[in-house]
């Protein structure tokens, strides 16, 4: 529940009226809305960072007041603000503050406040967002790097093969329980983000290194996959049992390191190669975007670029070839 994000503190100073419907707002998106823990929590982030530059700078101190000047000043201030990195803001960053500015305004007015259209607020125009992604040799190399003489790399190989296999999001991947998995059918569900409901599918290969890891597994926990190193208490829970998706992105990336990847691969890159690899066997985009769980086609088109480059390859190759030797 939000509550994680806001434990004892307030979400933002009463002293404003941004406060309470920003709290409202954000039990929205959680409830109603079926968001992820990671969105409400940037949304939060987003919102607060407004609102108190909304007191402190632009003076006002309620959703009314805003209008195009105000949110002038606010795109200029996010533009000069530091990164934290020596540098500043990216345009994507500005864009989700933007972006969630607008979600907020379209909340208040569907709760009847009184405040300005959100869709007089243009979105920050991002370039082209490159996607990194695999290619089929680079993916051999890292499923086949896991050592399979102990139960760790038993389990990583098993966590490599299932996410190529499937496209899972990190935070997807280790949510799964043993008693998800169909091996007879090769699939489970999974309620992904978004609260979108989905079906995922393992190849022949996935099911075989699953069922060999859970087959050396001695122990009763029910989460898919859990950590083996360290010392285990019998009586621990199930949850504490469970990998993080932090200890997940720490394993693939040693992994990269271990067979020299030219590409700084994560979880996320395996769910691109998934997706590309996909495509340019001929999959429709539709059914890619069923699989990936998006909720709309335009982000699954992030990929078509990749698979344009494939075409236009298999032109130059081909055309113009026919009826030669």
């Amino acid at each position: 529940m939000l509550k994680i994000f806001m434990p004892k503190e307030k979400v933002l100073s009463r002293k404003d009226a941004f406060s309470e419907t920003i709290y409202k707002f954000l039990i929205n998106l959680e409830v109603e809305r079926g968001s992820s823990p990671l969105t409400v929590r940037n949304y939060r982030h987003y919102l607060k960072r407004f609102s108190k530059w909304a007191n402190n700078r632009a003076k006002i101190y309620k959703p009314e007041e805003i209008d195009l000047k105000v949110i002038q000043q606010y795109r200029s201030y996010l533009v000069s603000l530091p990164d934290g990195k020596g540098g500043t803001l990216s345009k994507k960053t500005q864009a989700y503050h933007v972006i969630a500015l607008r979600s907020y305004l379209k909340w208040l007015i569907k709760n009847d406040y009184k405040v300005m259209a959100p869709e007089k607020i243009d979105i920050p125009k991002v370039s082209e967002r490159q996607i990194k992604h695999l290619n089929g040799e680079q993916v051999d190399r890292l499923l086949n790097a896991p050592t399979l003489s102990n139960i760790n790399g038993k389990r990583d190989k098993a966590i490599l093969e299932v996410f190529f296999s499937t496209g899972l999001r990190v935070s997807e991947l280790v949510l799964l329980n043993r008693d998800n998995i169909d091996f007879e059918r090769r699939e489970f569900g999974i309620v992904g983000k978004g609260g979108k409901a989905r079906v995922v599918f393992l190849s022949a290969r996935a099911a075989e290194w699953l069922s060999l890891y859970l087959n050396a597994r001695r122990d009763h926990y029910k989460p898919l996959f859990v950590r083996h190193r360290g010392k285990v208490d019998p009586s621990s829970g199930d949850e504490s049992m469970r990998l993080s998706p932090r200890s997940v992105q720490r394993m693939v990336k040693k992994y990269v390191k271990k067979v020299k990847l030219p590409i700084e691969a994560t979880p996320h890159v395996l769910r691109h190669s998934f997706a590309t690899d996909l495509l340019m066997a001929g999959a429709d985009l539709r059914s890619v975007q069923e699989m990936l769980g998006h909720k709309n086609v335009s982000t699954t088109q992030v990929y078509t670029h990749v698979t344009n480059r494939h075409l236009k390859d298999v032109h130059h190759a081909f055309h113009g070839r026919g009826g030669k030797d």
